[in-house]
């Protein structure tokens, strides 16, 4: 392993691989990818898959949106299939005031030139024929979202990235973060120091622990997420179904399976404890079955978990540390880090690089925490 490195990149899922390709592609050398387990073995391999645009903040949308407009270009660029599969969002309403939501969601994503629109029940189900819309109230829908394989795209940066010169080192793990003062001296590893003034947080569920392994309150936790997939059968729909307030996500994958989850703050454990529960495998068959009855007889193949990295208003924390130099952090995504990485990738390694990004990230800086400017994510499962 070298000893030596200008930057350090502390988690090898894709906000980290993301983050080291363009630095690389702007021509840093001696880049230094650090993971513990394998390349997208924590939450981006483990992640639902879905890309959306339809968010209730300003900040989320436009990273989406950017994101997008990359997705649709980075088999190309990556010289890797992706698997991307643009066949929309379907947002369902089931009450007055997420109607209300919904209407302000999509006057803001129209402001930003995210093609969404709002639909009636009877709509909805021109959409997906096989919807039960008995308490529907609205839904809302773009035609541009929709997924792609998380796995092979956090690959794709990986292998990318090490094309252009970055190591990876996996089964490696950061210990400490040898500091003086407001500066990095290094990163101790479990194979020995890494000398190095330069450090990116992007360990996902572990990002509290590597600030505090240079002494940083970062206030984000992790948050075990529950996925379901079933066996394949033939098409019934196309876009991906979710609800805020019956609170799921699931879609039917091209080659037929149906993977979905839904989150519970109440009762979901908070660490990283990623075993299953029976519980969700019967909570999330009839949050199915209800809402596509057709699926009543569908055989559960099997699920898994990962972490969400909560924020305090679920929102991502981008850039450098105001306590710390050239400690940069992307993290907190709170569920959306694989949709968002793309940009998130592109923004850091020009904050990194140059001191500025193509978006101004003062409003996701952890200082908004300080100083009560946080803007809650309404748009969230």
């Amino acid at each position: 392993m070298t000893d030596k490195a200008d930057i350090v990149i502390i988690g090898g899922g894709v906000q980290g691989c993301s983050i080291a390709y363009n630095l690389a592609k702007k021509g840093q050398k001696n880049i230094v990818i650090l993971e513990k387990g394998l390349v997208s073995s924590g939450s981006s391999g483990r992640c639902g898959a879905g890309i959306r645009q339809q968010f209730g903040t300003e900040m989320n949308c436009i990273l989406a949106r950017e994101s997008m407009r990359i997705f649709e270009q980075l088999s190309d660029e990556l010289e890797y299939d992706i698997e991307l599969n643009q066949k929309g969002y379907l947002i369902l309403a089931y009450t007055e005031k997420e109607v209300g939501q919904f209407k302000k969601n999509i006057e803001l994503q129209h402001s930003l030139g995210i093609p969404s629109r709002l639909l009636t029940p009877e709509q909805a189900r021109e959409v997906v024929p096989a919807l039960n819309i008995e308490e529907v109230q609205a839904a809302t829908f773009c035609p541009t979202d929709g997924n792609v394989n998380p796995l092979l795209t956090t690959v794709a940066y990986a292998e990318a990235a090490q094309r252009l010169g970055v190591k990876i080192y996996q089964h490696t793990e950061a210990q400490k973060i040898d500091t003086r003062k407001d500066k990095i001296l290094g990163v101790l590893t479990n194979y020995g120091m890494i000398k190095t003034d330069t450090v990116v947080n992007a360990a996902g569920g572990y990002a509290r622990e590597v600030g505090e392994m240079a002494g940083l309150d970062i206030p984000v936790y992790p948050q075990r997420h529950q996925i379901m997939v079933t066996e394949p059968i033939d098409p019934l729909w196309e876009p991906m179904l979710m609800s805020f307030s019956r609170n799921f996500y699931f879609q039917q994958l091209p080659h037929g399976s149906i993977v979905g989850g839904y989150g519970d703050p109440e009762n979901e454990i908070i660490g990283h404890d990623l075993e299953t529960s029976w519980q969700f495998a019967v909570t999330m068959a009839k949050k199915m079955t209800d809402l596509i009855p057709a699926l009543k007889d569908v055989r559960v193949v099997r699920q898994w978990s990962g972490s969400y990295t909560m924020s305090p208003d679920s929102q991502p924390i981008l850039g450098e540390h105001p306590h710390l130099n050239r400690y940069f952090m992307s993290l907190g995504f709170s569920g959306h880090g694989f949709m968002l990485a793309p940009f998130t990738g592109k923004v850091i390694a020009e904050c990194i690089l140059e001191g500025k990004t193509p978006l101004s990230i003062e409003k996701l800086d952890i200082a908004r925490f300080e100083r009560g400017e946080l803007i809650l994510e309404p748009s969230v499962v």
